[in-house]
């Protein structure tokens, strides 16, 4: 029998199909034969395998340098201590948005053809996303960012490409006179409250703000964003960690950052928070709204807050690349179009997740008869086989409404969508809990995780023995 940790490694999701190293991993052994440079770097295990550092900056940075240049001419550099991003997971955001612009989720309103606009929020010295975004795919960018180390490099990558140099615009965030300068945030004068971490779930996020409602800290996109400017889509590499002590956790990588690129107050989910109600205000300014996010847990908040104000859709993947996962969130508040979501933009058809620490008196059967009554209380249909341990569940746009009243809101969607939930004993006291959407091109598709994450916690909630770190994600 396989192991848990092989099975879950067989069930994540691929590097995204479009991206050029979803089939041809870097080979670091080439690399190093062409560019020797890079060759000091690599060394070779015991079986042969060329590896490199991955705790050693000089040698991601370098890897970094080598790949933008073999594989997409793109001339790079970054100074010491600056973010240093990976190539294969940053074009997997890249490839993400490219399916997004691509779906007929939401009407296409451009005139000009297909000159794509985005707009990257704090782009940092790499500039990575708006040399990949002109490169690959000839799109158009403005590149925010507020300190200036951040500004002379990113604007030096560009124009060390001049190919590509037209397309890109590095603009300063100007902060207004109220903002603490990064100097004073690394010195920890923060006006923020410690708990910025128990985000509220009403529908005004409360950070700590001036006498005249502004934030304290640079804008993000309001008064970045130009009267009369719209865009196709915003993107953004928030800083995750809510201090430099936290950023530093992680042994296993060492990619540099600044503290500006690596801190918020609130963390990740109180800068997002940020953009999310930035959106509010800009609306249709953009196509789409999108971030990615480090952590899972912050997904369902953020989920939740999106509906809360009322985006049009919602919709999440999750980007993959060796072992670091990271997950995407976009939102928009253009009317959705009568149309097929693309099968790239869609959530995932197949769903599961582990019941551990399973109460003794309790067996799959139990697990299975919760299963029904959670669909039934929002009035779906649902038939019970236990000979073969499924339910068979059948719900409308108003079903789904009632089931994410609990938590959160539905969108304005009308259609239903039919799934199987199998639940299977795996070793004593755990079981698999499987939900299969039955047709993929619902336009509720993108519910499904979403009542599948509401189903999890009712399940874990009543069957499974409080174990530490039993919910960690």
């Amino acid at each position: 029998m396989p192991s848990k940790k092989r099975r879950r490694k067989e069930g994540r999701p691929k590097i995204h199909p479009k991206n050029k190293y979803s089939d041809n991993p870097p080979d670091f052994a080439l690399l190093a034969s062409l560019y020797p440079s890079f060759q000091p770097f690599v060394f070779y295990s015991r079986d042969g395998r060329p590896k490199i550092d991955w705790t050693d900056f000089n040698a991601t940075r370098e890897l970094t340098r080598v790949l933008l240049l073999h594989d997409h001419g793109l001339n790079w550099w970054i100074p010491d201590g600056q973010l240093c991003p990976t190539v294969p997971n940053r074009s997997n955001y890249i490839h993400w948005i490219e399916d997004l612009l691509s779906s007929d989720v939401i009407a296409k309103t451009k005139s000009n053809g297909d000159n794509v606009r985005g707009f990257d929020i704090g782009t940092g010295a790499n500039c990575i996303y708006p040399l990949l975004g002109a490169s690959l795919l000839g799109w158009n960018f403005v590149a925010s960012d507020v300190t200036d180390v951040a500004l002379e490099w990113a604007e030096r990558n560009v124009k060390n490409n001049p190919h590509i140099s037209e397309l890109i615009e590095i603009r300063k965030v100007k902060c207004p006179q109220n903002t603490l300068t990064p100097e004073e945030l690394n010195n920890g004068e923060s006006v923020y409250s410690e708990e910025v971490e128990g985000l509220p779930s009403s529908s005004s996020f409360d950070t700590p703000a001036s006498e005249d409602g502004s934030y304290h800290g640079p804008p993000i996109l309001l008064d970045v964003v130009r009267d009369g400017e719209s865009f196709d889509f915003c993107m953004s590499n928030p800083p995750f960690f809510e201090s430099i002590e936290e950023a530093g956790l992680n042994p296993k990588t060492s990619c540099g950052g600044t503290y500006e690129e690596m801190v918020y107050p609130g963390g990740e989910k109180a800068f997002i928070t940020r953009i999310i109600e930035d959106s509010v205000v800009l609306k249709q300014s953009f196509r789409w709204y999108t971030s990615m996010v480090g952590r899972k847990v912050n997904l369902k908040f953020l989920i939740s807050k999106l509906r809360e104000v009322g985006a049009t859709i919602v919709k999440t993947t999750e980007f993959v690349q060796g072992q670091t996962c990271r997950w995407g969130l976009a939102w928009s508040f253009v009317p959705p179009a009568k149309k097929i979501i693309s099968p790239h933009v869609t959530e995932k058809n197949i769903l599961s997740f582990m019941l551990e620490g399973l109460q003794h008196q309790f067996g799959a059967i139990h697990v299975l008869q919760s299963v029904e009554s959670f669909f039934h209380t929002g009035g779906a249909s649902c038939k019970l086989n236990a000979s073969s341990f499924t339910v068979d569940i059948t719900a409308s746009t108003d079903h789904c409404n009632a089931l994410l009243n609990k938590g959160v809101k539905d969108l304005n969607e009308v259609a239903s969508f039919s799934n199987v939930q199998e639940v299977f004993q795996q070793i004593p006291g755990t079981l698999l809990v499987k939900g299969s959407l039955q047709h993929r091109d619902s336009p509720l598709s993108g519910l499904f995780s979403s009542i599948f994450q509401e189903l999890e916690e009712a399940l874990r909630h009543k069957f499974c023995r409080e174990k530490a770190g039993a919910n960690s994600l």
